[in-house]
C-alpha cells in the first residue's frame, strides 16, 4: 500500500497519499463529481489563471501584514510554478462540479500549501505550518477568487481566439485578391440574382470574422473588471478593508491587464452578463463559420448537378461505394464545431438565469462550456484555413457563364425600357436558354454599345466601388496622400 497521510475536514478524517499536493477536500471532490469523465487540469488557462489570482492575493497580503513574507515568498513561488505548467497533475477534479467552484478553489489551495511547505523544507500536509485556507486563502472565498480566475482565463483564451479569426480573415482576403476580377451570380433565396465577383464573396467572409475579432477584443476591459476582497456575498467578511485594492492592484501589475474592482461588490457576486456577453461573441462567431462553411459547400455542389463554381481541396474518399465521390468533409467538421457552440450558448445561458438570491452556483458549467467553446473555435478555424480555404480553386469560365446567363441581370435595363419590357427580355431569356444580352440585342434598339455597357457584369458588380479589398476612412486616406506626397 502506498503510505498516506490522515487529514481532516469538518465531516470527519480521510487518508490521502503522501505524495498528492491535494488534500482531503480534493479527495471528497473527487470522489463525489464522476459525470463527464474530464479534470480540471484539461483546462490549462483555469489553472493558470487561478494560480495567478492567488499569487495576487498573496502579494497583498504580504503587503498588508495579513501574512509573513516568509509565507508570502513560497506561496507566490508555487503560484509562479503552476502559472508554468508546473503541478498540472494535481487538478484531478470533474470541472461539472457542484459547489460553485468551492471544490476547484480548494484543490487549489492545498496544492499551492503543500507546494509552499514543500519549499520551505517542511513535509505536505504541515498545515500547522502553512494552511490552505489561513493562508492561501486568506482575505478570500470562492466566491470573488473563481470568478476572477474565469475572467482571466477567457482573456487568456481570447487572445489565440483573436489570431485564429485574423489568420482565416487573411486566407479569405488573399482568395478574394485572386479573384477580383472574376464575375459570378449573386443569389437570393438559392435564386439567381445580379452579378458579383467572387472576390466580393470571399471578402464578406473576412469582413465576418473582422466584425467578430473586434467583439471580442471589446470584452476585454469588462472582463477585467474583478470582485477580489468581496469574499462569500459581497460584503467583504474576513477580508481587511484595504485588500480589495491591494489585490487588484497586483493582479494588474501581475497581469500587464487594466484590472478594475467591480464598483457594487455586492451585485457583481450574483452577476454573469459578461459571460452571456462572451457567449453571444462566440456564438455569433460560430454562426459566421457556419455561413462561409456552408456556402462555400454549395458552391462546391457538383460536378455535374450542382453548381461546380469552386473545388474545395479533395482530403478523402467520399463514399464507401460511390468511387470517385468527394466530400467536402472540412466545412461539414466546422458546421458540427458550430453546432456545439450553439449548445454552448444555451447551457450558458440557463446556467447565467439559475443564480438564486447572493450568488449564481453554476459558474462551474459556464466557464467549462466557453472555454470548450472558444478551443473549438480556434481549432475549426485554423482547420479551415489550412485544410480548405488556402487550397480552394475557383472555376473562373463557370461563374462568368452564370452571371451572364441570369435573368435577373435584366434589372439593369429597368431604367431604359421599364420594368415590363426588361421581365419580357428575362422571360424570353428563360425560354430560349439564350443570354439576356442575346435577347435585348433583337427586342431593344438600343445600340450594342450602351447593352455591352448596361450588361456589363463586373461594372454591375461594383455599384458601389467594392472590390474586395476595405476603403480606407477618411483620416487614413488624408495620410495616405500626405505620405505620398512627401
Amino acid at each position: 500500500m502506498p503510505a498516506t497521510r490522515l487529514e481532516h475536514d469538518c465531516i470527519g478524517q480521510l487518508e490521502v497519499p503522501a505524495t498528492a499536493y491535494w488534500g482531503i477536500h480534493t479527495l471528497r471532490a473527487v470522489g463525489n463529481f464522476t459525470v463527464s469523465g474530464m479534470h480540471d487540469a484539461q483546462h490549462t488557462q483555469l489553472i493558470r489563471a487561478y494560480a495567478t489570482v492567488k499569487r495576487a492575493c498573496a502579494q497583498a497580503n504580504e503587503e498588508l501584514g495579513i501574512i509573513t513574507a516568509d509565507k508570502a515568498h513560497h506561496i507566490v513561488t508555487a503560484c509562479l510554478e503552476i502559472e508554468g505548467g508546473a503541478l498540472s497533475d494535481q487538478f484531478p477534479i470533474d470541472p461539472l462540479q457542484g459547489g460553485a467552484g468551492t471544490s476547484t478553489n480548494m484543490n487549489m489551495n492545498e496544492v499551492i500549501a503543500n507546494r509552499a511547505l514543500e519549499l520551505a523544507g517542511r513535509p505536505r500536509g504541515d498545515y500547522a505550518a502553512l494552511h490552505p485556507n489561513d493562508d492561501v486563502n486568506a482575505s478570500q472565498s470562492t466566491n470573488d477568487t473563481y470568478p476572477a480566475a474565469c475572467h482571466l482565463a477567457i482573456i487568456n483564451e481570447i487572445h489565440p481566439l483573436i489570431i485564429a479569426c485574423q489568420r482565416l480573415a487573411r486566407s479569405f482576403h488573399d482568395l478574394a485578391d485572386r479573384h477580383i476580377h472574376d464575375v459570378t451570380i449573386g443569389r437570393t433565396q438559392l435564386q439567381d440574382a445580379v452579378p458579383m465577383t467572387f472576390g466580393q464573396e470571399f471578402h464578406a467572409f473576412a469582413s465576418f470574422l473582422k466584425s467578430d475579432w473586434q467583439a471580442l477584443e471589446a470584452l476585454i476591459p469588462r472582463l477585467c473588471q474583478v470582485n477580489l476582497g468581496a469574499t462569500a456575498i459581497g460584503t467583504g467578511i474576513c477580508a481587511d478593508l484595504r485588500f480589495r485594492n491591494a489585490a487588484v492592484g497586483h493582479l494588474a501589475v501581475d497581469t500587464g491587464l487594466p484590472m478594475t474592482a467591480a464598483p457594487d461588490p455586492i451585485a457583481a457576486v450574483t452577476d454573469t452578463s459578461v459571460f452571456l456577453e462572451t457567449a453571444a461573441a462566440l456564438k455569433t462567431l460560430a454562426m459566421h463559420l457556419k455561413k462561409a462553411a456552408d456556402d462555400l459547400r454549395l458552391l462546391n455542389s457538383g460536378p455535374r448537378a450542382g453548381f461546380d463554381e469552386l473545388d474545395v481541396p479533395a482530403r478523402q474518399a467520399g463514399s464507401s461505394i460511390m468511387p470517385g465521390k468527394i466530400n467536402p468533409v472540412i466545412p461539414e467538421c466546422v458546421d458540427q464545431c458550430c453546432f456545439m457552440v450553439f449548445g454552448m450558448d444555451t447551457t450558458v445561458t440557463w446556467a447565467a438565469n439559475e443564480g438564486q438570491l447572493q450568488l449564481n452556483a453554476f459558474e462551474p458549467v459556464i466557464i467549462h462550456s466557453l472555454l470548450e467553446g472558444m478551443t473549438l473555435m480556434i481549432n475549426a478555424m485554423d482547420m479551415f484555413r489550412t485544410r480548405c480555404v488556402e487550397g480552394i480553386t475557383v472555376h473562373i469560365a463557370v461563374g462568368r457563364d452564370h452571371a451572364l446567363r441570369s435573368p435577373s441581370i435584366s434589372a439593369s435595363l429597368n431604367a431604359r425600357i421599364g420594368y415590363e419590357h426588361s421581365m419580357a427580355i428575362a422571360q424570353a431569356a428563360v425560354e430560349s436558354g439564350r443570354t439576356v444580352r442575346e435577347v435585348a440585342g433583337e427586342r431593344t434598339d438600343l445600340p450594342a454599345a450602351t447593352l455591352d455597357e448596361l450588361l456589363d457584369p463586373i461594372t454591375l458588380s461594383r455599384r458601389l466601388g467594392q472590390t474586395c479589398r476595405e476603403r480606407p476612412t477618411k483620416p487614413e486616406a488624408r495620410q495616405a496622400a500626405s505620405q505620398t506626397a512627401n
